[in-house]
């Protein structure tokens, strides 16, 4: 009778985790999710941003407030967090409608929104370093 030796093989991959929306997604050094879902990976937060970004917008336009001053003591916060998130106002419709989908890269995070970005698309897609199409 001879002794049965299994061998040990180990795979290593690197990856990080982000938490993304309340759960924990594990993120490939490529920048996509290492196990695809069925359904959209939604984050609300990045969602509430975005919407907050464009409901302040339209008080802009339709002259509710005619100065980020003015809407910042209305709404009891800075002046420079407002500009900051008006500025998402200028995203391109492909990347807010992926967040909004929740098909935007696992890195994406609203951190990330917040950090200034150039105003033509194709150099948003690639600062945010989004996926080639």
């Amino acid at each position: 009778m001879t002794d049965y030796m299994p061998l040990s093989r180990s795979t290593e991959v690197r990856m990080s985790f982000r938490r993304r929306g309340g759960k924990v997604a594990i993120v490939l050094p490529d920048g996509s999710r290492a196990a695809t879902q069925q359904e959209a990976t939604v984050d609300n937060t990045m969602i509430k941003v975005l919407a907050r970004a464009f409901r302040w917008q339209r008080l802009m336009n339709d002259g509710t407030y005619t100065s980020m001053d003015e809407m910042a003591a209305a709404e009891k916060i800075s002046p420079s967090y407002i500009s900051r998130i008006l500025r998402l106002t200028y995203l391109s419709p492909t990347i807010v409608q992926a967040i909004l989908d929740g098909q935007h890269p696992a890195h994406l995070t609203m951190k990330d929104l917040l950090v200034p970005f150039p105003l033509e698309w194709k150099a948003q897609a690639e600062c945010l370093s989004w996926p080639r199409q």
